[in-house]
């Protein structure tokens, strides 16, 4: 390829990643088997690797028993940070903050599309999400490399070398749903996105990439659960474009 070819592609490249802002990447070990960090417990076992290209989970797991039909209302249980490592990465006071907002985005995602209740019943369903990785943007850096536009290719090129935006943050979750009354495991997975490199982004505060990666988890999740109690999409068919 000669240089004017690398340079089209990596405008390409460029301008296909300027419109995101984040993007799901394959899971990273954060300890435990299968990379877990023991929130999912014995349920690691179940899980398989799902096609993150296809905006599937890293890992994930549906249970074949599962009558998703008989679904309309969720338990949207309050967000944990999960392990001694994320203890020490993250302040309290941005454990707080970020857990506040996570929980705010998930319960505004599901209450459009389901009831939102507090109490087990037939009939619902109960979320539990763990926060297991997160990793803060580098602010001024990361303005430079999305604004300047030698520093933006520079940065493209490194994107593509790493599979992550330069100076960007990351999210990975573990999650899992059951049957609130019985609870049987419906579903589990874990699941990474990165941030992307919308100018949109590039003066959010070091945990922006972290907010819009739970955003789109939040949105994600409460879509794809949609779709299996209305009978839209089989867990195959996850998740719809």
């Amino acid at each position: 390829m000669n240089g004017k070819s690398l340079l089209a592609v990596l405008g390409v490249a460029l301008l296909a990643a300027a419109c995101a802002t984040t993007t799901d990447a394959p899971v990273t070990p954060v300890g435990g088997d299968k990379g877990g960090s023991g929130f999912l417990g014995k349920d690691y076992a179940l899980l398989t690797p799902g096609e993150v290209s296809k905006g599937q989970a890293g890992l994930r797991y549906f249970n074949p028993a599962a009558q998703w039909k008989q679904y309309s209302k969720i338990i949207v249980d309050p967000v944990t940070f999960w392990g001694d490592e994320m203890n020490a990465k993250i302040p309290p006071t941005d454990q707080q903050a970020l857990s506040t907002y996570f929980n705010g985005a998930l319960e505004k995602a599901f209450s459009e599309k389901f009831q939102v209740v507090t109490q087990p019943a037939p009939g619902v369903v109960k979320l539990q999400v763990a926060v297991v990785d997160a990793e803060a943007a580098t602010p001024g850096l990361r303005t430079i490399s999305m604004v300047v536009p030698q520093a933006r290719l520079l940065s493209t090129v490194g994107s593509m070398a790493s599979g992550k935006q330069v100076f960007a943050g990351a999210l990975q979750v573990e999650t899992k749903l059951i049957d609130a009354a019985t609870g049987q495991v419906l579903a589990a997975a874990v699941a990474r996105s990165v941030g992307g490199s919308s100018i949109k982004t590039a003066a959010q505060w070091e945990w922006g990439d972290v907010q819009n990666a739970m955003d789109a988890f939040a949105g994600r999740a409460a879509g794809n659960l949609y779709a299996l109690t209305s009978g839209a999409a089989t867990p195959a068919q996850l998740p719809l474009q």
